[in-house]
Order: structure tokens, then sequence, then C-alpha cells
């Protein structure tokens, strides 16, 4: 199998972190009042966002890249199809084997699905709700 050249740049320029999603909450989030801290390597998965005080690990999640069910998530690539079947069931196991490991660590997790991310409201709600009294850091 080749790769066709194209494809390549534009897979190779797809970000794993500080993507439009993730800013967009950290954004959100700042604006609020919360405080938190980045990429934290010293937890499994190494979160988007940490908040401390709250033991609140947040994933943005892109839908496609870890199978969410909407339709964005649903999309089939029509090249090397059973490749990215199965790179996407690894992300999916990945995502529930870091979650358990951060639950057994006693903290919480939020993922965020990159479709949720147009209803700002339900965004305020939901960071609200799972940060709670805890407040910033």
């Amino acid at each position: 199998m080749t790769t066709d050249p194209a494809r390549s740049a534009v897979m190779r320029a797809v970000k794993g972190r500080d993507t439009g999603p993730e800013l967009l909450v950290r954004r959100t989030a700042h604006a609020l009042g919360y405080r938190f801290r980045l990429h934290r390597k010293d937890l499994p998965g190494s979160p988007d966002l940490v908040f401390p005080r709250a033991r609140l690990a947040v994933f943005v999640h892109g839908c496609f890249w870890h199978g969410h069910d909407c339709a964005r998530g649903a999309r089939a690539p029509k090249t090397n199809a059973d490749y990215w079947k199965a790179k996407i069931a690894r992300n999916v196991a990945r995502d529930a084997r870091v979650s358990g490991e951060l639950g057994a660590l006693g903290w919480r997790t939020l993922t965020l699905w990159e479709c949720e991310l147009k209803d700002r409201e339900r965004l305020v709600d939901r960071l609200h709700e799972a940060i709670g009294g805890f407040g910033g850091i």
C-alpha cells in the first residue's frame, strides 16, 4: 500500500493538543473564573484540563478520532478503512482504560465532545455541574 503525499501532509498537521475545541473549553472555563492546569503528564492520559481541587480531569475529544456516536464520529473513511477502524477502536479502548485508571486514583473525569461545544450554554452548565463548589485550582 502506498500513501498519498497530500493525505500524509494533512494527517501530519492534525494537532494532539491546543486544538480549536480545546482552546474554546479553556477560554470558557477561564471566563467562568475557574483555574486549571494543562496536560498533566503525571496523570494517566495527560488530561487536557485538570482542576486539582475538584479532582476533575477534563478530556476534549474530537468526534472522529475518539469514535463518538454523532454524525461526524460515525463517518467512515473511504480509503484505508481497516486501518482507521482499528485506530479508532484503540483510541476508544485507551479512553476507557485511562478513565478507569483516573477513577482508581480518586479522580473524576469529564469528556467533552467536539460536536457538543457548539452549544455554549450547555458547555457552561456542564462545567459548573462538574466543578461545582470547588472553584479554581
